[in-house]
């Protein structure tokens, strides 16, 4: 050792300390809020796609429920077919609203937004979880825009109806949004998944009594109907609007007939269980690929 060497004084680098961001149940519940509250302010800021939301429940309940109604003049008694295509054509708005916020997912992790996000010091299902909730508020927020337009189909006001077609439209809102980040944690490209979207709501819409009653079906057809989860969303809609208008029992019988399982009516609550029970199976399935994501 030289001289120059012995004359540099010896000094220890000083330890930084580095300090984990704290981690447990409140700041999940946080991160839920703050994708939750992402969701609503997204929507609230595209007036564009709040619009043209509209185009389709505008174009079933007033151009193909007047168009229909010529067609079943006298066979639905005392009630109109725009009144009957109006709850499901809430359910319809629902479902796609739903998809489209799943669908944003895929939006997130082309630009890199989504692995931000997946880093954060919190749990994936977290974020997950609050994506979920964002979805079904969103989805229903756009059904209650189109609940503005029951008075012009017939359907009253009625505040009880209201708060029971909220809370129905908030569980399809719900298992839609699940499922369909199931779908996005599987697809990359943005263009895929809006695809494979219309793929796969169509026939949900068409095989769950939203635009025809489920009575007289065919056996193949009558089974799809009721395999389909949509219905068990659909039905319900349906039963608390006509609970709220006056219809004649030949229009009972044809239009909203119960729904039964090898002949025993279902009960709405029951119903209701169904798609609450498929959401959450879809949550926990979405939660599951998160968290294998890289």
């Amino acid at each position: 050792m030289t001289s120059t060497e012995r004359a540099v004084p010896q000094t220890k680098t000083p330890l930084i300390e580095v300090r984990l961001p704290a981690s447990g149940r409140s700041h999940d519940l946080r991160a839920i809020r703050v994708v939750w509250r992402r969701e609503l302010i997204r929507f609230s800021q595209d007036r564009i796609r709040i619009v043209t939301a509209l185009v389709q429940p505008i174009l079933y309940t007033f151009v193909l429920g007047t168009g229909l109604s010529a067609l079943t003049h006298g066979q639905t008694g005392n009630v109109s077919l725009r009144t009957f295509i109006f709850p499901g054509v809430l359910a319809l708005v629902v479902m796609f609203t739903a998809m489209f916020s799943a669908v944003s997912i895929v939006w997130d992790r082309e630009f890199g937004f989504l692995r931000e996000m997946l880093v954060a010091p919190v749990r994936r299902s977290a974020i997950i979880v609050g994506k979920c909730l964002g979805g079904a508020t969103v989805a229903t927020l756009q059904g209650c825009i189109v609940l503005v337009m029951a008075g012009l189909v017939g359907v009253p006001y009625s505040p009880v109806m209201l708060l029971i077609l909220f809370f129905e439209m908030m569980l399809l809102g719900f298992a839609v949004t699940a499922f369909g980040l199931v779908i996005a944690a599987r697809v990359k490209q943005i263009q895929s998944m809006m695809g494979l979207m219309q793929a796969i709501l169509m026939p949900l819409v068409f095989l769950s009594g939203a635009l025809y009653p489920f009575v007289g079906l065919p056996t193949w057809l009558n089974a799809l109907v009721h395999v389909n989860p949509v219905t068990y969303a659909v039905h319900p809609l349906r039963t608390a609007v006509f609970a709220r208008i006056a219809v004649s029992p030949l229009a009972q019988t044809r239009l909203n007939p119960p729904l039964t399982w090898w002949g025993w009516p279902v009960p709405i609550p029951l119903q209701l269980v169904v798609v609450l029970g498929i959401g959450l199976l879809f949550l926990w399935i979405a939660i599951l690929e998160f968290d294998r994501a890289d």
